[in-house]
C-alpha cells in the first residue's frame, strides 16, 4: 500500500511579514491549490491514506474558501483517507466541519488513538495531541503491537528531554525500541529524516511551500510504500513546491558604490540556480567605509524584474579608523569621536550608531 506523509501546510497564512498585500494574497492562493494538488497526485498514484502531521491551517478564524475546498477534497476523493492529527496552529480549525464529518476523515485527540490503514489489520497508525497535560507522560506510556507495522503521527519539535511547559515538544528517544516502522512528525518546516533505531525511521515532511525566507530549500511530501507482508516501509521525498525561496549573501567590502554593488549581486545571483517564479532575499555583509554610498532600493528595482519577489538588506558594518577623525575639525568629524570614545556604546553598536548619525547629517533617511 501507498501513504502520503504531509503537513505544516498552513493555510490561510497571512505572509505579510515579507510580501506585499497583493503578492501574500496570491501566495495564499498557491499555497492551497499545493494542497489541492497533492490530492490530485494521491489519486494519480494509488495512494490509499494521506497522513497530515499537524498545522493544516495557519490560524482558528481560516477563510470559507479553505474550509470549503478541504470539505470538497474529502467527499470527491471517498478512496482516499485523511489522518487529520491538529498542530499547535490549528486549535479548533476541525470543529468547523464535524457535524458533517465524512467518512473518510479521521481525527485525534489527546490520548493514544489508532485506526488500521489495511483491511487486514497488518498496518496501524498511532497518533495523539499533546496539550499541558499529556505532554510530560504520554510518549511514555506508548506501546504498540510489536506484531504488526507501526506508523507513528507527532506533531512538535523533536528533543533530547522533555519539556513540561512547551506542549510541542517530543522526546524522540523516549520513542525509541518501541517497534515504530516510521515516526512521521510535523511543525519543523524542513524536510528532514534519520534513522530513529534500527527497525524504523523518523522524518519530518517539512512544508508544501515555504512562506518565508527561513523556509529556503526543497519543499514536498513523503510517500511511504509500506510492504505488509514483509513488514518493511520505504520512504521518499517528493519535491512539489512551486516557488523556492533564496537567500543570497553578497560581501561588498571592496566596493566603491551602488553600481558596482550592483554587478556583484547579479554576479552572485547567476551562482544560483534561481528561476524566475522564485523569491530572492538579498544580504548586503562586509566592512565598508562611513561614506559608502549604497541604495538598497535601487538595487532592488534594479534584479526584481527578474523573479517573483526580491528584498535586500542591508547587514554591512561600517569600518571606522579613528586617525581618519583626529584632526577633522567637521561636525562630522565631532560626531564619530564621541561616538567612538563613548563608554556607554558597545563595540558592536558603535559601527551602527556612526552610520545612522552621517547618514543623517548629510540629509538621507534614517531608519532606527
Amino acid at each position: 500500500m501507498r501513504v502520503i506523509h504531509t503537513g505544516d501546510i498552513h493555510l490561510d497564512s497571512k505572509l505579510s511579514a515579507n510580501l506585499p498585500k497583493d503578492k501574500a494574497k496570491e501566495r495564499r492562493g498557491e499555497i492551497l491549490n499545493a494542497f489541492v494538488s497533492l490530492v490530485s497526485y494521491a489519486k494519480e498514484n494509488d495512494v490509499s491514506a494521506i497522513l497530515i502531521a499537524g498545522d493544516l491551517f495557519d490560524t482558528r478564524n481560516t477563510s470559507a474558501l479553505s474550509r470549503n475546498t478541504f470539505r470538497s477534497l474529502l467527499i470527491n476523493n471517498p478512496d482516499i483517507s485523511f489522518y487529520y492529527l491538529r498542530g499547535n496552529h490549528d486549535e479548533n480549525t476541525a470543529i468547523d466541519i464535524l457535524d458533517e464529518r465524512p467518512d473518510n476523515l479521521y481525527l485525534f485527540n489527546d490520548s493514544w488513538t489508532s485506526y488500521s490503514l489495511d483491511k487486514e489489520d497488518k498496518v496501524r497508525l498511532y497518533g495523539v495531541e499533546f496539550n499541558e497535560n499529556n505532554s510530560a507522560n504520554v510518549i511514555n506510556i506508548f506501546s504498540p503491537d510489536p506484531s504488526k507495522v507501526n506508523i507513528v503521527l507527532l506533531h512538535g519539535q523533536d528533543t533530547d528531554t522533555v519539556c513540561v511547559e512547551k506542549t510541542e515538544t517530543i522526546n524522540v528517544r523516549a520513542l525509541k525500541n518501541k517497534g515504530i516502522n516510521y515516526l512521521a512528525l510535523g511543525h519543523v518546516h524542513a524536510y528532514k529524516s534519520w534513522e530513529l533505531d534500527a527497525l524504523g525511521k523518523a522524518c519530518y515532511c517539512g512544508c508544501l511551500e515555504g512562506r518565508g525566507f527561513d523556509e529556503t530549500g526543497e519543499h514536498g511530501f513523503v510517500v511511504l510504500d509500506i510492504d505488509e507482508e514483509k513488514g518493511t516501509v520505504t520512504d521518499t521525498f517528493v519535491p512539489f513546491a512551486k516557488r523556492h525561496l533564496f537567500e543570497v549573501n553578497v560581501d561588498v567590502s571592496s566596493f566603491d558604490g551602488t553600481l558596482s554593488v550592483i554587478e556583484k549581486v547579479k554576479s552572485e545571483l547567476k551562482k544560483e540556480n534561481i528561476s524566475s517564479k522564485d523569491l530572492v532575499k538579498i544580504v548586503l555583509t562586509g566592512k565598508v567605509d562611513v561614506d559608502f554610498e549604497k541604495d538598497t532600493e535601487f538595487i532592488r528595482h534594479t534584479v526584481e524584474s527578474d523573479y517573483y519577489f526580491v528584498k535586500v538588506y542591508d547587514k554591512t558594518e561600517i569600518y571606522v579608523d579613528p586617525k581618519d577623525y583626529m584632526l577633522d575639525k567637521s561636525l562630522k568629524g565631532e560626531f564619530v569621536r564621541q561616538v567612538l570614545s563613548s563608554d556607554e556604546i558597545s563595540e558592536e553598536e558603535k559601527g551602527e550608531v556612526i552610520k545612522i548619525g552621517l547618514n543623517a547629517l548629510m540629509g538621507g533617511k534614517t531608519t532606527l
